[in-house]
């Protein structure tokens, strides 16, 4: 079990929308929008569940970044 850097405070992240170029906005691990437990659950068995299959395996943590000007989003894995 790693220990994501980002979702710790160890590190910030810091991306640039690809479509405006707006500072994207971390919105936390992708797993806790699957339902309203999921936040509650053990983050290794959730990588387990997440549809990435490669996730636990690599010790990556899945995060939703969000651009806050036109929407955008997608998801960036970070290593633990």
């Amino acid at each position: 079990m790693g220990i994501c850097p980002i979702c710790n405070g160890f590190q910030e992240l810091h991306k640039e929308c690809q479509t405006c170029g707006t500072s994207l906005e971390d919105s936390g691990r992708v797993m806790d929008y699957y339902d309203d437990y999921s936040p509650y659950m053990p983050i290794d068995l959730m990588k387990l569940e997440d549809g990435y299959p490669n996730d636990y395996e690599n010790h990556q943590c899945p995060h939703l970044l969000k651009c806050p000007q036109c929407g955008y989003d997608e998801i960036v894995f970070i290593n633990e």
